[in-house]
Formats: C-alpha cells, structure tokens, sequence
C-alpha cells in the first residue's frame, strides 16, 4: 500500500506531512484534544470524590457522559483527520495500534452510557466502570502523545537535512 509507514522513513512522507499541514481537521484536533483532557481531568475529580465521599452523585454521573460526548466527537473528527492525511478512516498503518486501542476506550464509554441510561448498575459500579474507561483513555493519550512526539522529531530531522544540505551546497560552491 502506498500509505503504508514502511514506505518512506518516519510517520509521514512529505504528501501526508503536506496534507495534514494544510488540512482544518488539525486544527480541530489540536483544539479537541486538551479540552477533552480538561473534561477528563474535572470528571475525574468529580468521580474521585463521589467514590470517596459519597458527595455528588449526580454531578460526577453526568461529567462522564460529558466526557464521552466529547470522546466521540474528537473520535469522529479524527476519523476524518485520518482520512483527509492518510487516505482511510481509520487503521492507517501510522496510527494502527493507536486505533485498535481507541475501540477499548470507545467500547468503555460507550458501556458507561449504556448502564447509565439503563441503570444496569448501581451509581457506585457506574463509576468504577467509568474509572476503568478513563484508565484506558490514558493510555490511549499516551501512545498519541508518543506519535506527536515522534512527528516533531521526523519533523526536525527534516529541517536538520535540509539545513546540512544547504551548507554542503555553499561549501562546494566556493570551491573551484
């Protein structure tokens, strides 16, 4: 396959680079995802002292189903992403394991709705399923935070090349 990550050294080759460059679906992804770690982080302070103290129920039930909204909008939007830069959808051989483990984390929320809106199981349960969700969240922010990183650095070596490429240029330029 031609998109495939085998196919050029790094993440992106200099068309997937140039498209998520210019794409709009980066920027929402950029403004996306902290807030989505903002709602996370007020959740899980919510959740945390609902299974602590037994104080606010309500609310820390509710800031789930918050988070997860704004989990399956950054999941939409990121599928598009995906497809603008790489052509699919999702499973892009760059962003593979990333996907497969965003289905645990979907599949995680998407029970909490579930037992939330069904009362399936008790507020107490509820939570804890919840926990285990936004466990699975993390780590899932960590491989993408891993791949940004290794964005950056293809994206500095690149600069770097052209730099020493440039130098090696003038440097044999003078020389007659």
């Amino acid at each position: 396959m031609s998109n495939s990550v085998s196919s050029h050294s790094g993440l992106y080759s200099a068309e997937q680079k140039l498209r998520r460059d210019q794409s709009v679906w980066t920027l929402v992804q950029g403004v996306l995802a902290p807030l989505q770690f903002l709602i996370f982080l007020v959740s899980l302070g919510f959740v945390v002292r609902c299974l602590t103290t037994g104080e606010g129920e309500s609310v820390a039930l509710l800031s789930v189903v918050v988070k997860t909204m704004t989990l399956y909008t950054i999941m939409l939007t990121g599928c598009i992403w995906e497809k603008v830069v790489f052509g699919q959808y999702l499973f892009a051989p760059a962003f593979f394991w990333e996907d497969v483990f965003s289905m645990l984390v979907l599949a995680l929320h998407t029970a909490y709705l579930y037992v939330w809106w069904t009362g399936a199981m008790t507020p107490t349960h509820q939570l804890w399923l919840a926990i285990a969700a936004y466990a699975t969240y993390c780590i899932n922010a960590g491989q993408f935070l891993l791949k940004l990183r290794a964005a950056r650095l293809q994206a500095e070596g690149m600069r770097a090349n052209a730099s020493d490429d440039g130098q090696i240029r003038i440097q044999t330029e003078g020389v007659a």
